[in-house]
């Protein structure tokens, strides 16, 4: 296999906090990702760089893959000259790149010598690349994703494991699985990962059709998943891979369908709320074209769905946002309760004076909420992204609306 040259320049060192957050050249982030890209020289309805609009927007993560969606291409020469033009693109943008190995190097065999040679090969070529934020290890092991057909054990991705933190040492990987099986059957393969999550997407018709056996087929299954992972991660980072599109709705005889902004929020704060330490959007590119209109099909993104729903939730919990210091805060121990209403999912965080809830409520009837246990100090605060609301706190306690699939997320004052 015959590489193009390495690029001299400063390696990136990622390593994780006390809380499970990532850490990038001893900055803390909060990773928003985006998977299934525009094409290299992507570029905005308006003519501007679409590296440069993710960016702005709080996107800091983006998984490049080689050849087409699915990878048939393999890490071949060509794949690795696509890869390397689009890693050069978002280091410009300074967007951190998780870098796919691919079926063919993610499950090399101890005993395959040239499978370990390439796949040494191609973690030297991009190693010390300023963009390279991680390596995508294997997909779906637990279940077995469409190239796979079916099930691997935990031992098949062992090698290429610890290949990779043999030469790369600055670097994690990332296996997310699907959302099958128990904890028990994810945590088999925690030895072999830095960071692990589900591909979890309900957004169809009719509902819950990527999870058919799973008995809740609402959108408040992205929580259950969440809940199991976070388990089986057992004191591991989870990021959380959640719906734009994907094959289920874009193929033939499937109806086109995609999240709205109260969806995606909530399918995006549920994950936060139930232990997600970052969120990956996947399918807005151009390898799912059936997605794209008129007008995006010749930019190769989905840009409307980026301007309608999208962007508008990055704007929440992107780096600017007055959310931010509370996402790469540990959970708080404060002993807050959540009473009056079925289904409401709750995280609370401190940062200094200030106390934030995060909160949604899943499918049912519209009720009233109670939060009790908070400190006697606090006497209210305000509802971000519900200006001008605010909320009273009297005695450690306050009580709110919640409708169905709604989310409040509440900064309050000591």
């Amino acid at each position: 296999m015959s590489l193009v040259g390495a690029t001299a320049c400063a390696t990136t060192k990622v390593s994780f906090d006390a809380a499970n957050n990532t850490v990038i050249n001893g900055k803390t982030i909060f990773p928003i990702s985006l998977a299934v890209l525009p094409p290299v020289d992507g570029k905005t309805p308006n003519g501007g760089s679409a590296w440069q609009e993710f960016s702005k927007a709080g996107v800091n993560f983006a998984r490049v893959a080689p050849g087409d969606y699915w990878d048939k291409h393999g890490w071949e020469p060509e794949g690795l000259h696509v890869a390397r033009k689009y890693m050069d693109q978002l280091a410009k943008a300074k967007i951190n790149v998780w870098l796919t190995l691919g079926d063919e190097l993610s499950y090399v065999k101890p005993d395959d010598q040239e499978g370990q040679s390439k796949l040494k090969e191609m973690l030297k070529m991009f190693k010390d690349h300023p963009a390279l934020g991680g390596w995508k290890g294997a997909d779906e092991p637990q279940w077995g994703n469409m190239n796979t057909k079916g099930k691997r054990p935990p031992e098949s991705i062992a090698t290429a494991y610890k290949l990779v933190h043999e030469v790369d040492p600055n670097h994690p990987v990332l296996v997310l699985q699907a959302p099958r099986g128990t904890a028990a059957d994810n945590a088999a393969y925690d030895a072999y990962l830095d960071i692990t999550g589900m591909d979890v997407f309900p957004v169809g018709y009719p509902p819950g059709g990527h999870v058919p056996t799973w008995p809740n087929k609402q959108i408040s299954m992205v929580g259950d998943w969440t809940k199991i992972i976070v388990e089986a991660a057992q004191g591991k980072p989870v990021w959380m891979t959640l719906q734009i599109a994907w094959s289920g709705v874009a193929k033939k005889g499937k109806t086109l369908r995609f999240p709205t902004f109260p969806q995606e929020r909530f399918m995006t704060y549920e994950a936060i709320i139930n232990g997600a330490r970052g969120v990956n959007y996947f399918g807005g590119g151009h390898g799912v074209a059936q997605t794209l209109s008129e007008r995006d099909r010749p930019l190769g993104y989905n840009w409307t769905f980026w301007e309608r729903v999208l962007k508008p939730v990055l704007a929440e919990i992107n780096e600017t946002s007055p959310l931010h210091t509370a996402l790469v805060a540990a959970n708080s121990r404060l002993p807050v309760k959540a009473e009056g209403a079925a289904g409401v999912e709750f995280t609370v965080r401190e940062v200094g004076e200030q106390i934030f809830i995060l909160a949604c409520k899943r499918e049912g009837e519209t009720a009233q909420v109670t939060f009790s246990g908070l400190p006697t100090a606090v006497t209210g605060g305000d509802v971000l992204y519900e200006s001008p609301r605010k909320v009273e706190v009297s005695k450690g306690q306050f009580t709110d609306w919640f409708g169905p699939e709604e989310v409040h997320v509440y900064r309050l004052g000591r």
